[in-house]
């Protein structure tokens, strides 16, 4: 293992950088002014558990519409919540809000410049501060995500299993880091990880850092990081409901907080079992829907009534051909689609 290293991959960066909205150019001067940072952490709380390619449209749209904190700050909730529809994890979106107000409350509509004082935000934890200290700020931040753990567990050969490791992998490279570069170091380590270094088969042949591996000087690149056994999710049940009137379905707004708090969806269950329908009625089930959450998989079998006329219930009636556009997060999408599609439910219904 060799210091060289971080300037071998800051050369390779140079001619390799990815193209994205959020980044600027290696080597470039940061672009002034407070929009700069609002887009980089803007676009690191998109990139939690999403890619780059589910997250660049969304990143658009945002800053489209809400084009700097303040204009995010003041934005409605149930905007908000539905221009984030599809992109997963809603807890984002809440936090999102809710940092951007405190950005406004506590510091006028700059976001800070510090780890420390960008910790203090609501939902912006270690990574994300080190990552808008970085690229929003110019900061010497040390920025750790899952693909630099990759790059660095293999460069040293790191066998303490994930996520142990973490602690190795902060001391192995915080000496490391190029004073002035460390946003550029980190997103070096981000593009070499995708196209070079990757989870599987990674393509040693064509890395830079070759000479410097150790994982690939043991013949063994791929079994880092080492991770520690997965346990096996359970899977709930639920039953989610169909409820048809005059050409209109029936929609809630689930409860601000837990799952997909705040967003569009089907009346539904608790996710826990069987459980009786909102109303009494000839009820018919359409099918199952299969979505995955960070703790468990769940089933939830989509039931439906067609009514002569709408029933006094709570929640909004929306028209068959506003579904699709009601801004539902993915497990109640997949649901509306089983509900648009059942023709012929409707022409039993209608005989």
């Amino acid at each position: 293992m060799t210091d060289s290293w971080p300037h071998e991959l800051l050369h390779w960066y140079r001619a390799h950088a990815r193209d994205l909205p959020w980044r600027n150019p290696p080597g470039a001067a940061l672009p002034g002014g407070p929009d700069w940072p609002y887009r980089v952490w803007l676009s690191e709380v998109m990139l939690q558990q999403t890619t780059v390619e589910a997250a660049t449209p969304y990143f658009h749209a945002f800053t489209s519409r809400w084009p700097t904190v303040s204009a995010l700050a003041a934005a409605d909730d149930a905007d908000v919540m539905q221009a984030w529809a599809g992109l997963g994890y809603y807890a984002r979106a809440r936090n999102l809000l809710a940092c951007a107000r405190a950005v406004v409350e506590r510091h006028g509509g700059r976001f800070p410049a510090s780890e420390s004082e960008l910790r203090d935000l609501p939902g912006i934890g270690d990574y994300t501060a080190a990552a808008a200290a970085a690229f929003g700020f110019g900061r010497d931040a040390v920025v750790i995500d899952g693909n630099v753990e990759r790059v660095v567990s293999r460069m040293f050969a790191i066998a303490t299993p994930l996520p142990a490791a973490r602690v190795a992998i902060r001391a192995a490279l915080t000496p490391l880091v190029p004073q002035g570069q460390a946003g550029d170091f980190a997103q070096a380590m981000m593009d070499l990880a995708r196209r070079v270094c990757t989870a599987r088969t990674p393509r040693c042949l064509a890395c830079p850092l070759i000479d410097s591996c150790a994982a690939h000087k043991a013949g063994t690149p791929g079994a880092f990081p080492v991770k520690a056994a997965k346990k096996a999710r359970p899977t709930r049940q639920g039953t989610a409901w169909w409820i048809e009137a005059d050409g209109a379905v029936l929609t809630v707004l689930r409860p601000a907080k837990g799952l997909l708090g705040g967003m569009r969806a089907l009346p539904s269950c608790d996710w826990r079992g069987e459980s009786a329908p909102p109303l009494a009625g000839d009820w018919q089930t359409l099918g199952v829907v299969r979505h995955g959450f960070t703790h468990f998989d769940l089933e939830l079998a989509v039931q439906a009534l067609i009514l002569p006329a709408k029933p006094a219930m709570a929640g909004e009636w929306l028209t068959l051909n506003a579904i699709e556009s009601a801004g539902m997060p993915t497990l109640f999408a997949k649901a509306a689609r089983l509900g648009l599609a059942a023709d012929d439910f409707r022409e039993n219904r209608a005989a």
